[in-house]
C-alpha cells in the first residue's frame, strides 16, 4: 500500500486516538488542524486540545483557524497537497471548497452507525435512548450534516453497564482501527460507498447541562439511562434542600418492589449502605454513587457514613432548586 499524504482535523481525546494510530502508520501526516486553545480550569488559562498536544509531540505543523471560510486559510490548506483529509470531532464546518481540496476528499470518523445518530452527541444519545448497539461510521463528507456516503461500518454492543465515558473510549479505539482499514481500501480501490437512508436519521443534539437535571416523573429505566449517558459529563443531578446532588451511578430495581400509592416521584423510600431507593414516575431507582454539593463523588456506603441523616426515608428530591 502506498503512503498517503494526510491532513488531520480534530480536537478532543476521541480524535487524538485516531491521530495516534495514523502517526504510527505508513502514512504521512502533513498538517493537523484543531480548534483554537480555550480557557479551562479554575484559573481559566488557555489550554491546548489533546490533538494539538499530540501533534506537537511529533513535530507536525498545527493550524488553529477560527473557521475555514477565509480564502487565505483555504490556500494554506491547499498548499499541503494532501491526498485526503481525515476529520474526527473537529468542531468546525468544512465548506464545500475545502471538501474538494484533497484528491480523495474528506473522510469523517463518526461515533454512530449512520444514519442512526447524526450530530454532535451520538454516544450519549444512543445510551439515553436505550439503543442496543453503537459503532463507528467512516463517511465521505459532503456539505450536509453527517449525510455523506458510508465507506465503512464497525458495530459494537451497548451494555447495561456502559456509560458515556466507557462507550466513548471503546469507540475511539474502534475509530482509529476503522480509519486505517478505510484508507487501505481506498488506496486499493476496494471501497463501495453506501448512500444513507435519510428516513432513518435521528439528530443527536449537543449536550446541555440543563438536560442533566433529573425529572423524577420519568421512569426509573429512563433516568438510569440518562445517568449513564451523562457520565462523565455533564453528570445527572437533582436538588435536595436547594442544594445540588449529582448522581454518578444507579440501578433499576426489579418491578416486584412494592411502594405505597400516593407517593410523589422523587421520594426516598429506603436508605441504607446498599443504596438509596427513589420512587420514580414508574419503578424504583437505587442510587449507588453520589456527589453532594461541595464534596467529591462517593459510593453510597461512604455517603451514608457522613450524610445519612440528610436523606432519610420520606425525603423528597426535587426538579428545581426552589423549594
Amino acid at each position: 500500500m502506498s503512503s498517503l499524504r494526510i491532513i488531520f482535523a480534530g480536537t478532543p481525546d476521541f480524535a487524538a486516538s485516531a491521530l495516534a494510530e495514523l502517526i504510527k502508520s505508513e502514512h504521512q501526516i502533513v498538517a493537523v488542524y484543531t480548534q483554537p486553545d480555550r480557557p479551562a480550569g479554575r484559573g481559566q488559562k488557555l489550554r491546548a486540545s489533546p490533538v494539538k498536544d499530540l501533534a506537537l509531540e511529533h513535530n507536525i505543523p498545527v493550524l488553529q483557524p477560527d473557521n475555514l471560510k477565509e480564502a487565505e486559510t483555504q490556500e494554506t490548506l491547499r498548499s499541503f497537497n494532501a491526498d485526503v483529509m481525515v476529520v474526527a470531532a473537529y468542531g468546525l464546518i468544512l465548506p464545500q471548497i475545502v471538501l474538494d481540496i484533497p484528491r480523495l476528499g474528506c473522510l469523517n470518523i463518526h461515533a454512530s452507525l449512520l444514519p442512526r445518530w447524526r450530530g454532535a452527541a451520538p454516544i450519549q444519545r444512543a445510551i439515553a435512548a436505550g439503543d442496543k448497539e453503537s459503532g463507528i461510521t467512516i463517511m465521505q463528507m459532503n456539505a450536509g450534516l453527517d449525510t455523506g456516503d458510508i465507506l465503512q461500518l464497525s458495530s459494537c454492543a451497548i451494555t447495561e453497564e456502559d456509560s458515556g465515558g466507557s462507550l466513548h473510549d471503546r469507540l475511539a479505539e474502534m475509530g482509529a482501527i476503522a480509519i486505517l482499514k478505510t484508507l487501505k481500501d481506498l488506496a486499493n480501490n476496494k471501497i463501495k460507498p453506501i448512500i444513507q437512508d435519510d428516513s432513518l436519521a435521528t439528530y443527536a443534539h449537543k449536550l446541555d447541562k440543563k438536560e442533566a437535571l433529573i425529572n423524577w416523573q420519568h421512569s426509573a429505566l429512563e433516568i438510569e439511562r440518562l445517568i449513564r449517558a451523562f457520565n462523565p459529563w455533564p453528570v445527572a443531578f437533582t436538588y435536595f434542600n436547594s442544594k445540588t446532588l449529582r448522581i454518578w451511578q444507579a440501578q433499576v430495581l426489579p418491578l416486584n418492589i412494592q411502594t405505597k400509592t400516593g407517593i410523589k416521584p422523587g421520594t426516598v423510600i429506603a436508605c441504607d449502605k446498599k443504596g438509596i431507593d427513589i420512587h420514580c414516575g414508574e419503578g424504583v431507582l437505587r442510587l449507588l454513587k453520589l456527589q453532594p454539593s461541595g464534596s467529591k463523588a462517593m459510593d453510597v456506603a461512604a455517603f451514608m457514613n457522613g450524610h445519612a441523616k440528610q436523606l432519610p426515608p420520606g425525603s423528597l428530591l426535587q426538579n428545581s432548586s426552589i423549594t
